[in-house]
């Protein structure tokens, strides 16, 4: 979806609506707050261009030779796969190992295919001009929550259609409750269980007819629609068939656990395979691939695979969550703290959220770790190391946590699993 654009995005929206809300809690007083909406963008095309830059001096550094262009697959030999690279000259080259890492597209919806004009995927989000005065967003998935808040902050009046009846449904229930409090309470127009109609884009923007969850005919006007209803994997122009790659009824590329496909010495990851479409998922199948190809015995472990929506308040989570525990009838203990009781949220001015861990009835392992609230995209990775571990709650509640540090909500989270929470 674009993650460093996005984020950084997120903390400048972020900035100017603290700027305009919040610091005269602080003492801080802002005259004649104005924004650069050019300059915003211009700032997060920096950001990008700085990660490109570091990674083409990674290639540099330990000589990795770079072809810029659209590769695919041309035939298989006793030399290995034949790979064309199309861009500012077609060139050939040939690898016995190949890792294909293409990623994936924003899905469209049928009949409103993507201008980035008016109908925008998460890539024309991104680059939207003008704070629009009204912008829809079908979808409210992490994009969808993520583009919302930046327009909404910027000043946008933002309506968020979702099909689903429930709110974020593969995150904790009760975490999706909290958060969807928050949302609301920003301003943020969440409608769920909803059927998207006729979509119509013209010179004055977007007309959008839906149907509410009471089966309520509506239409809504607005300047700007961004359309995040998921991603679908990138293999068109791969000619995986070239070599007889096998693809499934998505266009993802099979594998197997180990990310190899069905031809030897080819190997897939990230978006264009099985499992989460998360850019650290990606990473760590990369690593562990380069490990097999080496001799190596790579590994990554989907249970233990953090998720973050990097909204205000962000949320985070790992492993099972409570509604998923229910389902599978293990039984379980939870505990909870709300940064409401929390010095260093106090103190930050951000109170909104809770941390919540869940742990095997008998064992205390831990099974999973749900957050909402400040910076929590940082504290999972305590949750993650932990259960890595095979940690219990108890080991958590035992660690010293800095004070005053948001972390101690985790160890608060931690203690209340066996009901016995110092500050709460």
């Amino acid at each position: 979806m674009g993650c460093i654009p996005s984020k950084a995005l997120l903390q400048s929206s972020e900035h100017y609506e603290h700027a305009g809300k919040h610091f005269a809690e602080h003492g801080i007083e802002v005259k004649g707050l104005g924004l650069d909406v050019g300059k915003m963008l211009a700032r997060k095309d920096a950001v990008v261009k700085q990660n490109n830059d570091g990674i083409l001096y990674l290639f540099k550094k330990n000589k990795i030779t770079f072809f810029h262009g659209r590769g695919a697959f041309v035939k298989a030999s006793d030399a290995g796969y034949e790979i064309k690279v199309t861009g500012a000259a077609e060139e050939s080259i040939v690898g016995k190992q190949i890792i294909v890492a293409t990623g994936s597209n924003a899905r469209a919806l049928p009949g409103a295919p993507f201008d980035e004009e008016n109908i925008l995927s998460n890539d024309g989000a991104l680059r939207i001009g003008a704070v629009p005065k009204k912008l829809a967003l079908i979808g409210s998935g992490v994009i969808g929550l993520e583009m919302g808040s930046v327009w909404r902050r910027l000043g946008a009046e933002v309506t968020v259609l979702e099909a689903l009846p429930t709110f974020l449904g593969a995150v904790d229930e009760q975490i999706a409750k909290e958060a969807k409090k928050a949302f609301d309470k920003q301003g943020l127009k969440i409608e769920l269980g909803v059927k998207v109609g006729e979509i119509n884009s013209g010179k004055k923007g977007v007309s959008i007819a839906w149907t509410n969850a009471k089966g309520e005919a509506q239409t809504l006007e607005v300047d700007k629609l961004i359309v995040s209803i998921g991603r679908v994997p990138n293999t068109i122009g791969l000619d995986a068939e070239a070599v007889g790659l096998k693809l499934d009824d998505r266009g993802a590329i099979v594998v197997d656990d180990e990310c190899k496909t069905n031809l030897p010495g080819v190997w897939a990851i990230g978006d264009v395979v099985r499992g989460p479409m998360l850019a650290h998922k990606a990473e760590e199948e990369g690593v562990a691939v380069a490990e097999r190809i080496a001799g190596q015995h790579g590994h990554v472990n989907f249970n233990t695979i953090p998720w973050v929506i990097y909204t205000s308040p962000e949320i985070a989570w790992v492993g099972q969550t409570e509604q998923q525990l229910k389902a599978s009838g293990r039984a379980y203990k939870a505990g909870t703290f709300p940064f409401l009781a929390n010095g260093r949220a106090r103190a930050l001015g951000d109170t909104t959220g809770m941390v919540k861990f869940l742990a095997d009835a008998a064992t205390d392992e831990i099974l999973g770790v749900h957050m909402v609230g400040p910076q929590v995209s940082e504290l999972i990775s305590e949750a993650v190391v932990a259960m890595e571990f095979k940690a219990s709650s108890e080991d958590i509640a035992r660690i010293c946590h800095a004070h005053p540090s948001l972390s101690e909500a985790t160890k608060e989270a931690a203690l209340a699993v066996d009901k016995r929470t110092l500050n709460f």
